[in-house]
């Protein structure tokens, strides 16, 4: 593969890159299980045969002058079992690496991809690539007349829908309206710049009906439970701050992008508890505030200065040892905005004799902050939960809650070093 071509990172990426550590290495993890142990022979070709799919992810990000840029590279995959953290480092400065790396550990096959590559979506796609391909090599001739792909041609993969859809928007900072803090969950963090994860399942069938009773989705059903959860942890002199939970958005929902890049934006929910309130009552308010902000002028008007700061004059003309700093500036005070993440990735739907051979869909993202994704599949519904802190009072208060009421929950945890 030539070296020779390069490319220029969407916006959201370039903030990634300025905010970047050890804890939170702006990784995220998508996982298959499957229903037979994995072979990692098979494996090992089945990615090999996914890249030829999805050439955006053989790239090496390199330093500019004014932004980093991505490089086609000739470094390719080799597939290993499981033994590194979930959702690691994978971008170190001047180091020749890939910025996606797939393990396996028994029937499971994990995607773990450097997110200035790609959102949550062109990460599920990609590992629906490769697990098609598995299963090629495995059952030859069974899957062969099947395909995973939006028929969207290599340019419209690469796309920057960022700069293709938001390039001409009024930029001006006159007339914002100034954001207000939340409440940010304190407390002493794990050690080694840990993070714990926490998988949280669920029958689809005994937490949906809750939902439709409300006439509410599901994502503000949980999302109002996470806000209770969060509550009852809050210090009484934290009390008058609203907590705000953060859902990032698909673009490609309300634009014409097959991209297999970054295209999504946040909206926040946010709720003040001035008093009692019940899980009905806030889902029912959690969803008209959500649905209000998802018409395509709410959208528009809600991408962030810092996704657009690029077409500003006075940044672009900023040498990037000047404009990190800034980029890094802008995003905490961001982060300062949202109380947590939640992210709902959505139903998996393999196609049939496909999904006949899976079990389930999970993932992570790395976070300096509680963040949970979302995935249901075939009944059953997966939070993937991670959280830099020693206290899991809230990951606690959310799970008794909804066990308390007569949900069937299980949780596995990874280990950590106190």
């Amino acid at each position: 593969m030539s070296s020779t071509n390069w490319y220029k990172l969407d916006n959201v990426a370039k903030v990634f890159l300025a905010t970047v550590n050890k804890r939170d290495t702006r990784a995220l993890r998508v996982s298959c299980t499957l229903k037979e142990k994995i072979d990692p022979e098979l494996l090992q070709q089945a990615v090999l045969s996914a890249i030829q799919d999805r050439p955006q992810v053989q790239v090496r990000i390199r330093r500019g002058i004014f932004w980093h840029y991505l490089e086609d590279t000739d470094i390719l995959p080799v597939v290993k079992e499981e033994q590194d953290r979930i959702c690691p480092l994978l971008y170190v400065h001047a180091k020749a690496m890939l910025h996606y790396q797939v393990t396996y550990f028994g029937k499971r096959i994990n995607l773990d991809i450097f997110h200035a590559l790609c959102d949550g979506v062109g990460a599920l796609e990609f590992l629906n690539i490769i697990v098609l391909d598995y299963l090629k090599l495995k059952y030859p001739g069974k899957f062969s007349d099947f395909a995973i792909h939006s028929g969207a041609s290599a340019e419209d993969l690469s796309q920057d829908s960022y700069r293709q859809f938001f390039e001409n928007m009024d930029l001006s900072l006159s007339g914002r309206q100034p954001k207000q803090v939340s409440y940010h969950p304190g407390g002493l963090k794990l050690l080694y710049n840990q993070l714990q994860f926490f998988e949280i399942h669920m029958p689809v069938d005994q937490i949906l009906p809750r939902a439709k009773e409300l006439s509410v989705s599901l994502t503000s059903y949980l999302g109002a439970a996470w806000m209770i959860a969060i509550h009852d942890q809050i210090p009484p002199r934290k009390r008058k701050l609203p907590i705000t939970i953060s859902l990032p958005v698909n673009l490609r929902n309300y634009y014409p992008s097959h991209t297999a890049r970054n295209f999504f934006n946040n909206v926040n929910v946010s709720h003040k508890f001035d008093g009692d309130i019940s899980i009905e009552d806030l889902a029912k308010e959690f969803d008209e505030t959500f649905k209000s902000k998802l018409d395509p002028d709410s959208i528009r008007n809600q991408m962030d200065s810092f996704e657009t700061m690029e077409f500003f004059a006075p940044v672009r003309a900023v040498p990037l040892f000047i404009k990190q700093p800034v980029v890094w500036f802008f995003s905490r005070k961001s982060d300062r905005r949202a109380t947590m993440v939640f992210s709902n990735l959505g139903k998996m739907s393999p196609p049939e004799e496909m999904g006949a051979e899976i079990e389930n869909f999970s993932g992570f993202c790395s976070s300096n902050k509680l963040f949970s994704t979302m995935f249901s599949y075939n009944g059953d519904l997966t939070l993937g939960v991670s959280s830099p802190y020693v206290n899991t009072g809230v990951i606690k208060n959310f799970v008794r809650a909804l066990s308390g009421s007569g949900v069937d929950i299980t949780v596995y945890a990874t280990e950590v070093i106190h």
